[in-house]
Parts: structure tokens; sequence; C-alpha cells
């Protein structure tokens, strides 16, 4: 009987030889496997088509500011460029091209009177216009997505300015997030670029020059530096963009229009 029980207790116990255990570990873990990859592609792919939503409420406030959606394209690769050029890692430079275009998306609920007014704007509808910056931030939430996190970062502090004159907290010098002091400078010189519903385009020596005279007061010194040292290469990406137009998916993907200006 001790014979019999010892012989049968493999099986009675559901024990089964180590190469059949071994084959159903791996098939277990193959399985795993495949259920992780298929997780991480679902949350990607909700990711993506959070960001594209997003992508699309800012050019709808863009086209309400009367330009053709390609700004918010040239903001993200002029951004990613000149944070590249600061020395700012690849990882970082991305995620920030991916979260410029929605700098102004607070836009969306300035009145049309406000925004395409074709004059100077009273002190009132300043301040309704001053508005876009706290609700850019609050449409992109309070987030811990590091994407959205610096999107909200961008969309309240691009127009904070270094010598602490600028809206919606007036912060001043290094107080201001490195996000916003880029995204600062290269909407300054697309928008004086690009012709708008009260003036026409300024020519790219003239809106250097002006970045130039505003820099220590309106932008980072450091910033406005690097970008007057690479401004025939800012230039010709921008060029680039505009000739290809290319579709606001460009910036969540490794299109070539990416590439660092070296």
């Amino acid at each position: 009987m001790a014979d019999l029980h010892a012989a049968g207790a493999p099986a009675a116990l559901g024990l089964a030889d180590p190469a059949m255990a071994q084959a159903q570990l791996e098939r277990v873990i193959t399985d795993l496997g495949r259920v992780y990859r298929e997780r991480n592609d679902a949350l990607r792919a909700l990711a993506r088509a959070h960001h594209e939503a997003l992508l699309r409420l800012s050019i709808a406030a863009e086209f309400r500011d009367d330009d053709t959606g390609v700004h918010i394209v040239r903001m993200g690769f002029l951004a990613e460029a000149l944070a590249l050029a600061l020395g700012q890692n690849a990882a970082w430079s991305k995620l920030l091209r991916m979260a410029a275009p929605m700098h102004d998306i607070g836009k969306i609920g300035v009145p049309d009177n406000v925004l395409k007014k074709p004059g100077p704007l009273t002190r009132e509808e300043r301040e309704v216009m001053n508005r876009h910056a706290q609700m850019g931030a609050d449409i992109l939430g309070a987030s811990e997505v590091p994407l959205f996190k610096l999107a909200s970062e961008v969309a309240l502090s691009h127009h904070e300015r270094f010598d602490g004159s600028g809206y919606p907290r007036g912060l001043a010098g290094a107080a201001i997030p490195l996000s916003g002091r880029i995204v600062a400078a290269v909407d300054y010189f697309d928008a004086l670029t690009m012709d708008r519903c009260y003036r026409p385009a300024i020519q790219d020596r003239q809106a250097l020059e002006m970045m130039a005279g505003e820099r220590g007061r309106l932008f980072d010194p450091v910033v406005v530096d690097i970008f007057l040292d690479r401004a025939d290469d800012m230039v010709a990406l921008r060029d680039r963009i505009n000739s290809h137009r290319p579709q606001f998916s460009a910036l969540l993907d490794d299109e070539p229009l990416g590439a660092a200006v070296t």
C-alpha cells in the first residue's frame, strides 16, 4: 500500500512531470505577456485619442483667430527644436513638441468680438483676453499624465514675462517654467511672421530684431540668444512646415519634420 501510494503521489497531487510543467509555465508567461502588451496598446490608443481631441480643440481655437491651423504645428516643431538647442534631452523635447500646440487652447472660451477685434483692446477686453491662459490650464486639467501636465504648464505660463510683467501670475525669471519660456519666444516669433486679422505678417529680419529688443524684458536672455544663434535653422524649419503643410497628427509621430535642428 505504501509503495502504491508513493507511486501515485504525483498524479494524486496533480503534479505534472517537469517537462509538462515547464511547457505550461511558458504558456502562462506568453499569455500574460500578450495581455500586458494588449493593455499597453489600448492605453496608448486611449492617450493618443485624448491628445488628438485636445489638438482638434486647439485647432478650433486657432481657426477662430484667423489662422489655418498650421500655427499649432509650427509651434510644436519649433518648440522641440529650441528645446534641443538649449540642451534638453530628446524625450522632454518631444513631449514639449506635443504639448506646445495646446498653448492657446483657452482661446476657445474668448468671445469673437474680443478675439477678432481689429483695433486695440480696452482694459476690460484685455482682461477677458488674458483669461485664456487660466482657461487653457483648466481645460487641460490637473492631470498626472506627463504630456497633459506639461501642456497645462505651458498654457498657464507662456504669457508670463521674464521681468514679471506678464500674466496670469506675474512670475519672473527662473520662476517661469522653462516650457513656458521656450513657448513664449517661439509663439512671439511665429505670431509676428504670420498674417493676423489686425496686421499683415512682419518680415523675418524685423521680427528677429524685435525679439532681440525684448531680451531680458519679455523673454529669457538665454532662450533668446539660442533662438537668434539658430535663427537660420529655425526659419528653415518653419518654411519646411509651411511647404509640407503637415497634419497635426505629425506632432504625435516621429516624422522627418521633427528632426533636431543642428
